[in-house]
């Protein structure tokens, strides 16, 4: 995928995990600058471990069985309060998350220039996705979603092309040199942070076809008709309001110009309603990365459609493609702690973020969660009515 010119340090905070999932994780070593949940923690897991201790040493039950209870009395402590999520959505959340993640340096460290999940073909699934080198499958991911957007620089080069949600800049500097020289891309982004350090990386990699600015996506400031290429990459789970987004969008593409989006996605819930355990498990997810909420491919595709702007939308599911990136990057952080081993104020962030890491593998395994991969192009003015009487829908 061309990646050995693209490695540097990332943002966010999503690799630190343990073997054994949260049971190793649960005791994360104490410092003056532990936050006030990791204050939380002690006195719960002590609690616990005080409750169960006495009464084996009532029943008398020997030395083993009562160190076993105490651990799982403790794990379970911990379990509860990582249970919780602590980074609700609300008005300003996002762009403060995202600044957060990007001063500390964790997610860079470990993730590179892209904030997404990579790409993995069935033989490499076969052979195992740790032996894939957890930042290439990010560009795949990038190679694999232009082709489905037909996204390339024969076509292309000239393109003036808006990246929505663009985090570090990753995928705008990568379209930027792909698609060559007089290609123009633009990244928008609601964090200071992250358009600052976009910016200088395009400086040190010299890409100067490739600009940064802090935007609402919900609200742009760019007039109709202005982009050849809109590319949206896990960004729509942080909207608050999907349709100003899809609307947006379509607006400021060009007449002809391609649209190319991918975001995660919860199952359609109109055939078969979500049950007590999936909505428990949703509300997890929203509330632990500040998410409002997710909506369903399908959902989506009705969104798209319902501008009357678009040709027949593309839609698939990558789950298979995407889903060894949960795991892959709490492993990352088990084989390489150095990204935060030095950071002990951010050890119970970190093993917050593996634990949802480990909930969003879950989910997408067992079908709560899709990953929803769309791909259309924009009608063109006064001839869109005989592209109508088209099929419908395309599904790869």
């Amino acid at each position: 995928a061309g990646t050995s010119s693209a490695f540097a340090p990332a943002q966010q905070s999503g690799a630190f995990v343990v073997r054994n999932e949260i049971a190793t994780a649960a005791t994360p070593p104490r410092s003056p600058s532990t936050s006030s949940t990791s204050a939380a923690v002690a006195p719960l897991r002590m609690g616990l471990v005080s409750a169960v201790t006495k009464s084996v040493q009532r029943i008398g039950l020997p030395a083993t069985a009562a160190i076993a209870a105490t651990a799982v009395a403790g794990t379970a402590g911990v379990k509860f309060v990582l249970d919780r999520p602590s980074r609700k959505y609300e008005d300003g959340s996002v762009a403060r998350e995202y600044d957060a993640w990007t001063q500390d340096g964790i997610l860079e460290y470990y993730w590179g220039e892209h904030i997404h999940l990579g790409y993995y073909t069935k033989e490499e699934m076969e052979r195992g996705y740790k032996k894939k080198d957890f930042i290439e499958a990010k560009y795949d991911f990038v190679d694999e979603m232009m082709k489905l957007g037909g996204i390339g620089p024969e076509e292309d080069g000239g393109a003036k092309v808006l990246d929505v949600g663009c985090g570090v800049g990753g995928t705008s500097r990568y379209l930027a040199k792909k698609l060559g020289p007089d290609a123009d891309v633009t990244g928008i982004t609601l964090s200071p942070n992250q358009v600052k350090r976009a910016t200088e990386l395009a400086v040190e990699q010299g890409v100067p076809n490739a600009k940064f600015t802090v935007m609402n996506a919900l609200e742009m400031d760019f007039p109709d008709d202005t982009f050849d290429v809109v590319w949206a990459c896990e960004s729509g789970e942080h909207m608050p309001d999907k349709v100003a987004y899809i609307n947006e969008m379509m607006r400021v593409l060009k007449p002809g110009g391609k649209f190319v989006m991918a975001c995660w996605c919860q199952r359609d819930d109109r055939d078969r309603p979500f049950d007590r355990k999936d909505e428990r498990d949703l509300k997890f997810l929203y509330e632990e990365w500040t998410h409002p909420y997710f909506v369903s491919i399908d959902k989506f595709k009705d969104i798209i459609d319902d501008t009357n702007l678009m040709n027949p939308v593309t839609t698939a599911d990558w789950v298979d493609e995407t889903i060894a990136s949960w795991r892959h990057s709490i492993w990352v952080g088990v084989y390489d702690p150095r990204g935060f081993i030095f950071k002990p104020n951010k050890y119970l962030k970190c093993v917050r973020d593996a634990y949802c890491l480990e909930r969003m593998h879950r989910a997408f395994r067992r079908g709560l969660m899709q990953y929803g991969m769309f791909a259309a192009t924009k009608k063109e003015k006064g001839g869109g009515a005989g592209e109508e009487e088209e099929e419908d829908e395309a599904v790869v």
